[in-house]
């Protein structure tokens, strides 16, 4: 018989998925590596299982734990999928900003949730990452495994994201588009796919309208799990060879189209990598092959990007100039 002994060992080898009528007029393939097939619903999954692994093996971690991190809940995801399979107490914070689905989420695999203000910066007490390291402080035995800061994350990605991109192109991809939160996937399967190509991989990194990664000023933005105000340990900046920056209203018309045209019912974040790799592939050739990277589902945004009533109250119009294809 075949099976898995728990749904944490299904992660990894997400397919590929040629974009169709998204990329019409393009001439080089474009294709999507759909990461919301993972067991959790996210590229965060991959992360979860190596940096647990490496807190065990260190000592960080011991039996009947708890695992308190700070997450927009993709990770916290990933994290809750292990510490179910190993027993660990759950404990995540998250800024306001996401409540909703996607805490939701996170509660119904029997995490406890402390929410907190996402207007203030990384040093205030009030901020996820002040308020994860005060609790990992005070609970006994505690571990944070700190996305942003814990080389595990890119490592992960180099050693299973990468290979699978080469392996499932044949060696034949050109480019590689992310986006950068943590800037762990883009990092680690960039330099993966640099080294594999000989340094010909042209890595770009889609960044939204208001982050620090692609320059210009700093300012909120509505699309969730990308972007920052601070560079994290986990980034490496040399990987990347460019950055397209991407309105929300781009990035929100594009995930809808990709819901209506391409049957993939992805996050915001996706939507935005495809509008930045939409943009890599104007001029190549057909000898060219762009990876866009997928990184969650579309179910934690049903009362958010999909709702028209949420984007008018922000401001956001998706206009027909977006919806019917324009990318810039």
């Amino acid at each position: 018989m075949r099976y898995a002994s728990h749904i944490a060992d299904l992660v990894g080898n997400t397919p590929l998925v040629r974009l169709g009528r998204v990329a019409d007029g393009v001439a080089a393939t474009v294709l999507a590596k759909v990461e919301y097939l993972n067991p959790g619903g996210s590229a965060k999954d991959r992360i979860a299982s190596r940096i647990i692994d490496a807190a065990e093996r260190d000592g960080l971690l011991q039996p009947g734990g708890t695992i308190v991190e700070p997450t927009s809940g993709n990770t916290g995801v990933g994290l809750a999928l292990v510490a179910l399979q190993r027993g660990y107490r759950m404990i995540f914070v998250v800024p306001d900003k996401f409540t909703g689905e996607k805490t939701a989420v996170l509660r119904a695999y029997g995490a406890e949730v402390v929410e907190v203000p996402t207007n203030v910066p990384p040093e205030h007490p009030d901020s996820y990452y002040s308020v994860s390291d005060r609790l990992a402080r005070e609970i006994p035995g505690a571990f944070k495994p700190n996305q942003f800061a814990n080389a595990n994350g890119p490592r992960a990605h180099y050693e299973t994201t990468g290979p699978e991109i080469w392996r499932d192109t044949d060696g034949r991809v050109t480019h590689f588009v992310a986006g950068i939160g943590t800037g762990g996937t883009i990092s680690g399967t960039g330099r993966f796919l640099k080294e594999a190509s000989a340094g010909e991989v042209v890595v770009v990194g889609a960044d939204p309208e208001g982050s620090i990664y692609s320059g210009g000023p700093i300012h909120g933005y509505a699309v969730e799990g990308v972007g920052e105000d601070f560079y994290p340990d986990t980034f490496d900046p040399t990987v990347v060879d460019r950055y397209e920056r991407i309105s929300d209203a781009e990035s929100f018309a594009m995930t809808r189209r990709l819901a209506r045209e391409e049957g993939l019912f992805v996050g915001g974040s996706s939507g935005m990598a495809v509008v930045a790799a939409l943009r890599a592939a104007e001029g190549l050739s057909g000898d060219d092959v762009v990876v866009v990277l997928l990184p969650d589902h579309g179910r934690g945004y049903l009362s958010r990007l999909y709702d028209d009533a949420w984007l008018d109250a922000r401001g956001i119009h998706l206009d027909s100039s977006l919806t019917n294809g324009a990318t810039r």
